[in-house]
């Protein structure tokens, strides 16, 4: 599978929730803009009205004042009294934001924002099985213990072909999550192929418990921390119990490896755990203003030697962690060149509960790197984006670290 597919892969969904691309953003933790369900804007208003909020917020809250080079009244202008309906104000503000020929600032839908404040309240229901898109075929990467999905032995590698009798070939991976999707202990008929033979397999989705940070002890004495995403609320105090998991350690891994990003505050949480002085990021916005988020000095931190693993496939929130321990000499980071995601969203809601992603900024790793683009280049290089991902396979990245810790 080539590393292209791989991130495909990372970038789409847990059938629980879909990490498409506001998961591969950096939110900002900020007043209204700390997603919860009590901001959701119930307000109904026309769909022109609509359009005419999303063009005033980007026009607003963008990063870059000239808006990718254009007259961004033009698109009031185009627009003005020829939205009828809820689907002509999406066409209309997706084709606006579109011009700015930039991924992540975004509408989001009804349905979009639901979904974002439900990853970030932890409440996911599905039947739980990760999915990708393998050659236009939708296809289960793992299941996860203990699920509908593992108690009606799905397997990895089964394909799906219909959901609740409709055929899904040529849909992505986000709509076929949406049909497989659904309210706690309702039903969703799945059809599977496994070797070439067919059969259907019904399930009772269920509330799935998903837990962003993950840890163990390695050879009797190293510490593994695996923070699969920095997206959920529960991440802070999940790491430090991850830390109480591994304090008779004498050395710590964090594993960011497959980590896409997430909340903005959870990265700087645990920077903070390690960091006594210094910055830890600096975020600038659209005037230039430099805001510098610093280590906190009340803080005792954790003082043993630390490898951090990354990949291709760590962005945002773990660019901005990776990028401050090594600039920072706190950490060795190992593995493969991360992702580039250089730059900083935060979510509005908007009237009709939907929401625009807006990127309001670009940041800057301690030592005044811009990564966007770019990524950060471990310390030390070795594997593959894909070491992590296959089972019966030695992870070579991992053992790196090992040895590193060791000759420590």
């Amino acid at each position: 599978m080539k590393k292209k597919q791989i991130l495909i892969f990372i970038l789409s969904v847990l059938i629980l929730v879909i990490f498409n691309k506001v998961f591969l953003s950096t939110f900002t933790k900020t007043n209204s803009y700390f997603l919860k369900q009590d901001v959701i804007n119930g307000d109904e208003v026309s769909p022109q009205r609509l359009f005419d909020r999303t063009w005033r917020v980007v026009s607003n809250e963008y990063y870059e004042p000239t808006l990718n080079h254009q007259n961004w009244n033009r698109w009031r202008t185009r627009y003005h009294g020829k939205i009828k309906t809820q689907e002509d104000a999406k066409v209309a503000i997706d084709t606006m934001i579109a011009s700015l020929d930039e991924p992540y600032t975004r509408f989001m839908s009804q349905k979009d924002f639901e979904e974002l404040t439900t990853s970030i309240s932890s409440k996911i229901y599905g039947i739980g099985v990760n999915i990708y898109s393998n050659s236009g075929k939708t296809e289960i990467f793992n299941v996860m213990p203990g699920t509908p999905a593992d108690f009606a032995q799905l397997k990895q590698g089964d394909i799906i072909t219909a959901v609740d009798g409709k055929d899904i070939a040529g849909m992505n991976v986000s709509d076929v999550a949406s049909l497989v999707r659904g309210p706690e202990n309702s039903i969703v008929e799945l059809t599977i192929l496994r070797d070439g033979k067919k059969f259907t397999r019904i399930i009772k989705r269920k509330e799935i418990k998903i837990k962003s940070v993950k840890s163990s002890v390695l050879d009797n004495h190293i510490g593994y921390i695996k923070i699969v995403s920095f997206m959920s609320g529960t991440t802070p105090n999940e790491f430090i119990e991850a830390l109480n998991n591994t304090k008779d350690t004498d050395s710590l891994i964090i594993d960011l490896r497959g980590n896409t990003g997430g909340l903005l505050d959870n990265a700087v949480f645990i920077a903070d755990r390690f960091m006594t002085s210094g910055t830890i990021v600096d975020i600038i916005y659209r005037n230039g203003y430099k805001k510098t988020i610093r280590a906190k000095q009340d803080i005792n931190p954790l003082d043993k030697p630390l490898v951090v693993l990354v990949n291709g496939t760590s962005a945002s929130a773990s660019e901005i962690l990776s990028g401050a321990l090594k600039d920072s000499h706190k950490a060795t980071l190992v593995g493969n060149k991360t992702f580039g995601k250089g730059l900083v969203q935060k979510v509005v809601p908007l009237p009709n509960s939907t929401g625009v992603n807006v990127t309001i900024a670009r940041y800057l790793t301690p030592n005044g790197t811009d990564i966007n683009k770019l990524g950060i280049k471990p310390d030390i290089e070795v594997g593959t984006d894909m070491d992590f991902l296959i089972e019966n396979k030695p992870d070579a990245q991992l053992e790196k670290a090992k040895e590193i810790l060791n000759n420590k």
